[in-house]
Order: C-alpha cells, then structure tokens, then sequence
C-alpha cells in the first residue's frame, strides 16, 4: 500500500475516526478478566493482557496506548485482588512486565508519530514543489477543453522524468509539450524543471514550431555543455522525447513535431487514429549534436468533437504480472465520449489494474478535445 494511503488509512483509525477498533482491546481486557477470575488457581491468563497495548499501537496514538496500558495494569491489580494473590511475586511481576510493556508501546507510538510528522512536512514541500515545476493544465484553453493525468512509477514521489505542459499564443493558437527526460531520480527532475522552463518561456514567443524546437533543443544541451571535462568532453548524456503540438483556434487541424516519442492519437468517434509523423527527429538534447538545424511540421486533421491523446512511452510500455503490454490504444476508444477528465479517470484506473497498482516508469497523459472550429477573427481594417 503506497505510504500516503496508509497514513490516510491510519489516521481514520483513531479515535474519533473510527471508535468501533477501541472494543477490540478492550474485550480482550474485560475477557482475560473475567475468564481468569473464574478459572481453577493453577490457570493463569493474565500475561495476555501484554496483547491489549501492544494491538492498540496499530491503529492509535501515544495517548490512547497508554491509556489501554494502563487498563491492562488495572485489570491485572483486580485479577490479583479477587484472587487473593495481590502480594505473590508471580502477579507483582505480571504487572511489573505489563507497565515495561505498556511504556515501550507508548515510547514506539512518540517515535512513529514524530517520523510520521516529519515525513507530512517532506510531502508537503514535495507537492509545493510539484505545482511549481508540473502546473496544472487549464481546463479550457479557446477552442479546447483540456485535462492532464500524471502517475509516478515511484509511489512516494510527486515528480519524476516524464512531463506536460501548455501555453496560449499570440497567434490564437494553443501550443502543448509533452516529453520524457532520460534516467530517473534528481538528475531526471532537474532535466524536467529545465524543459518545463525552456517552452514557458519561448512557447508564446517563437513564432514557428521548428523555431521552438530549435530553441529547446539549444537550451537542454546548453546546460549540459558549460559543464565539460578538462578534455574537453561532455560530463553528462542526457536527452529527452518530446512531442510539440500547437493547435490553431479557427483551423481545424493540429501540427506535430516529434522528437522520438510515441505518435500521439486522435479519437474520432469509434475510430482511432495514430498520428505519426513522416519524421521523426532526434529527441531533445541531441538534435544540434548532429548537426540538425530545423524540424519538420506535419499536419493532421482536427475536427470539432475529436479528442486528441498526448501520452508518454510508461503507459504503452506497462506490463502486468504475465509481462504483458497495457492495450492503451484498445482501451482508448471505450471512452471517446467522455470528457478529458473523465476519460484521464478511466485511464488512470484501468492503468492501474492492469499493473497490480505498481508502475515500472512513470506516465503522463493529456486529452484535449476540440469543441468547435470558431470562426476566424476579422481581418483588421486599413
């Protein structure tokens, strides 16, 4: 179970959440009692009231622990007193065990809490850093209605390699970037923050889509390559695919760049459609390595109703138990007819399943639907 939803789970375990589990300990206090009093002298069944603070330690805090320790203590003091063996040395160890017990189970649940607050704050600082490099998409953009799904392969992490992004321009036209960052770990977030970045802040500028590839590619082996050794070579390899779409708002159509990353896909009505590009250029990073100096657009059709699906290679590529492939593109058409967000909770779901609940890569997937084709404005007056 992934750590969030363990704490999650937890914290609807404790008292005021979820008071049905205090019965369980304390039935078992009231029956050692009861069942122990009611025995012959030579059966015992005091030392299992240990069991009382020690179950309590799994679904409550420090203060309910000792609370149920000190329960315990009560009842086995009564045992021993309707017993009339209160002064043996058998009870008085008994109940010495019993408060060493109880203070370690109190002393575990200080020391858990604490790590647990402590791991809260770190999520909070990683989620705060999340928005900032991984923004939500807007929900409309023009024409468009747009939603956008992330799914770490790490269950802890917020961010990874994989990447999406999105920006108005000013030719009434709404450009999209998504891309996978080679490696994994701080070295592929901090390539991410880099292209994020990069296309904020030339998407709305570079007046073509080569252009803005040209100036991401630039920009990614740049950072790379002030770092180099005495000898003159590059310290690092790094890269990544990359998919750029820009979507005018009075065409319909979508124009595509694709920097080695998986063709994306438009459904239109039952039918899905590949889009894949007559070339397919070097991924991001190595693409001025080799001397490439433009990029070709391809353009396909986009009508009013279709919905485009922009997707990283960890979605095609997740495997089950048996290591088989996640069928996205058989899948995908079951839900043509749902909105963006909608489809993306289909999506996320069946992903999911399909893996068990655990992602061997990470996978980002956006869903854009064009509602209509406006007009296009009027042409200014001279």
């Amino acid at each position: 179970m992934p750590l969030r939803a363990w704490w999650d789970a937890r914290r609807s375990w404790e008292p005021g959440h979820a008071p049905a589990l205090l019965v369980i300990p304390l039935v078992l206090i009231v029956t050692v009692c009861v069942v122990d009093v009611l025995s012959p002298p030579r059966i015992h069944l005091g030392p299992l009231l240990v069991a009382a603070p020690a179950i309590t330690v799994a679904f409550a805090g420090a203060r309910m622990t000792a609370v149920m320790g000190a329960l315990a203590v009560a009842a086995q003091v009564l045992i021993g007193v309707l017993r009339g063996a209160s002064d043996t040395a058998n009870v008085q160890a008994q109940i010495a065990a019993l408060v060493v017990v109880s203070a370690v189970c109190v002393t575990v649940c200080l020391v858990r809490d604490r790590h647990e607050r402590q791991l809260h704050r770190v999520r909070s600082v990683a989620e705060a850093a999340q928005s900032v490099l991984l923004r939500p998409l807007p929900p409309r953009a023009g024409p468009l209605r747009i939603a956008g799904l992330y799914i770490p392969a790490e269950e802890e992490a917020e961010l990874g390699g994989d990447l999406y992004a999105a920006a108005r321009t000013a030719r009434h036209s709404t450009r999209f970037l998504i891309g996978d960052v080679r490696g994994s770990g701080l070295g592929a977030i901090s390539n991410t923050a880099l292209l994020l970045g990069a296309f904020r802040a030339a998407a709305h500028r570079q007046a073509t889509l080569p252009r803005l590839a040209v100036h991401l590619d630039a920009a990614f082996r740049w950072d790379a390559c002030q770092w180099r050794s005495p000898t003159g070579q590059e310290t690092t390899e790094d890269f990544a695919t990359a998919a750029l779409v820009d979507i005018p708002d009075h065409d319909p159509v979508v124009h595509l760049i694709s920097c080695g990353h998986p063709p994306p896909l438009i459904l239109r009505g039952n039918r899905l459609i590949p889009l894949v590009a007559e070339a397919s250029h070097l991924p991001i990073g190595l693409g001025g390595t080799f001397g490439i100096a433009d990029y070709t657009v391809q353009t396909f059709p986009f009508e009013a109703g279709d919905l485009l699906l922009l997707y990283t290679d960890g979605v095609i590529e997740a495997r089950d138990t048996d290591g088989h492939f996640y069928p996205f593109t058989e899948r995908a058409p079951q839900w043509t007819t749902d909105d963006p967000d909608e489809l993306l909770d289909h999506l996320e779901t069946d992903l999911l399943a399909h893996v068990h609940g655990h992602l061997d890569d990470d996978a980002a997937v956006v869903a854009i639907r064009r509602l209509a084709v406006p007009p296009p404005p009027p042409a200014p007056a001279r």
